[in-house]
């Protein structure tokens, strides 16, 4: 049997064994390389606690996959300033004081609750904020 074990292994055999040893360990290497720059993306604060964990074979790999964060960092900070953005939207409009409905810059009286959210030009019958002193559109001062 040692004999029939010798021919086999011949060098050749041997180098594709090697070369194939070698392939799962760069593999490996990588995989752990690949670990700790995801975690880093993803705005993991220990992310070398993770690059320590993959090192365990498969097992490690198996639990950063499946404890990570869903989102990148660079993407929950632009989902932030995305939410932001339509906030501040939305803020431009207003709400109503009686009812806190939403409020349209155009809008005389709350359309929920009917109640006066700005005043009205007595020349050019168009929107007015409580606070102003004349109308910006026709210079009719407002009493």
């Amino acid at each position: 049997m040692q004999q029939y074990a010798k021919e086999l292994m011949s060098p050749q055999i041997m180098a594709v064994i090697y070369l194939f040893i070698g392939f799962i360990i760069a593999i490996y290497l990588l995989s752990i390389v690949y670990v700790v720059i995801d975690a880093r993306r993803r705005g993991v604060e220990m992310y070398w606690l993770w690059g320590f964990i993959a090192i365990v074979p498969f097992a490690g790999i198996v639990a950063y996959l499946v404890l990570r964060p869903s989102t990148f960092l660079a993407d929950r900070e632009e989902q932030r300033l995305d939410v932001a953005l339509r906030e501040r939207q939305l803020a431009q409009y207003g709400s109503c004081p009686q009812c806190g409905a939403p409020i349209e810059k155009d809008f005389i009286v709350c359309p929920v609750c009917n109640t006066q959210v700005r005043n009205v030009c007595p020349s050019c019958k168009r929107p007015l904020d409580a606070n102003w002193k004349v109308c910006p559109y026709c210079r009719t001062h407002i009493k």
